[in-house]
């Protein structure tokens, strides 16, 4: 379980120490606000360790073989022109550390690069064995449509591409499991189905389907892109890809989902929770944000919020850490939820005050 993340000069941070539950953690702000760049730098680090750790079996991690790991990990990630581009931007020459803490100690992290690195980090301290568990990255768009061919493409050509992208695609070629489904995946994929109408299937031809029961296979181009988003979850359930992950990362669950479908999306959410999966999502959603909390009090998770807010006329950003929704004192969400009613009030009012 990931504990601590301690950023110094990494984008738009200057000096943070997140700390996470073992359950839920939820990063709301506005946007430019850093919320994405938090789950990326952890997704990366992590990411590094657990796939050397499958390539590399039986070897020990060492300084010099994480020094490029590392950083091009972290380029592939968030895609920067030179590695240094990721520490915060001033004039003069500034020095970015990032630090991951764990619940167990030898997996424990700290890297530290300039402005002017290119491609190498600098290992301050190295975990003392690889990360056993993989996380899973799941962007705010869907990836079945673009899946055929496009980790090949993206193994031999230069493409514009986050990394996360072509990771979370070699998790969505994974073989389905095969026999009876166990109860606990029947549980997260029965109410996926049944929205979606069918099951996902990916045939010979490297393409995904939506199998519809009297109906046949239909082209995933042509199911609507927030059903997709939801098939792509359903396929990393059925193929026990999500399962078997120890950590969750999803950015903006809620993009392109109707609020059914996203009440659908919080509770699979969860559920993967409840079943010792760590999740950490960022949204701008306050109807997700609500239904995690109602099912928080019908069924108890560790939860942990993080609202990130821009200082005024400052580039860095400041963090609230509550554990609990109505613990936060500055939701933007929420905030405009409630000058929208407002205004619906004036409309209806025109004598009333602005």
């Amino acid at each position: 379980m990931l504990e601590q993340l301690q950023v110094k000069k990494f984008t738009v941070f200057h000096d943070e120490q997140f700390h996470f539950s073992k359950g839920l953690n939820v990063i709301v702000g506005e946007n430019s606000a850093g919320k994405s760049h938090l789950l990326k730098l952890a997704y990366a680090l992590i990411a590094t360790s657990a796939q050397a750790g499958k390539k590399l079996n039986g070897t020990e991690p060492t300084k010099t073989y994480l020094q490029k790991a590392y950083g091009d990990k972290l380029t592939g990630v968030f895609r920067p022109e030179s590695l240094g581009r990721l520490a915060s931007r001033k004039q003069g020459r500034e020095r970015c550390e990032v630090a991951l803490v764990f619940d167990d100690a030898s997996l424990n992290t700290h890297i530290s690069f300039a402005t002017n690195s290119k491609t190498d980090v600098q290992v301050d301290q190295p975990p003392a064995r690889w990360e056993a568990q993989s996380p899973l990255y799941l962007p705010t768009r869907e990836l079945l449509t673009i899946y055929p061919g496009f980790v090949s493409v993206y193994e031999n050509h230069y493409l514009e591409f986050e990394e996360t992208w072509r990771d979370t695609c070699i998790h969505l070629g994974a073989l389905t499991l095969k026999g009876k489904r166990a109860d606990a995946t029947a549980t997260l994929l029965e109410p996926l189905e049944t929205a979606l109408g069918g099951k996902v299937v990916l045939d010979n031809n490297g393409r995904f389907y939506l199998n519809i029961p009297g109906s046949g296979n239909m082209e995933m181009p042509l199911v609507a892109e927030g059903y997709r988003k939801l098939a792509m979850l359903a396929r990393l359930i059925s193929n026990g890809i999500i399962q078997a992950q120890g950590y969750l990362f999803w950015d903006e669950p809620e993009a392109n989902l109707n609020p059914r479908l996203i009440r659908l999306a919080a509770q699979v959410i969860h559920a993967l929770c409840l079943r010792g999966v760590q999740v950490f999502i960022a949204t701008h959603s306050f109807f997700l944000l609500k239904e995690l909390d109602l099912l928080s009090r019908q069924q108890a998770i560790a939860q942990r919020f993080i609202g990130l807010n821009r200082q005024p006329g400052d580039l860095s950003v400041s963090s609230q850490q509550v554990d609990s929704l109505a613990s936060l004192s500055h939701l933007v969400a929420l905030d405009e939820e409630l000058a929208q009613y407002d205004r619906e009030l004036s409309a209806g009012n025109p004598g009333a005050s602005a």
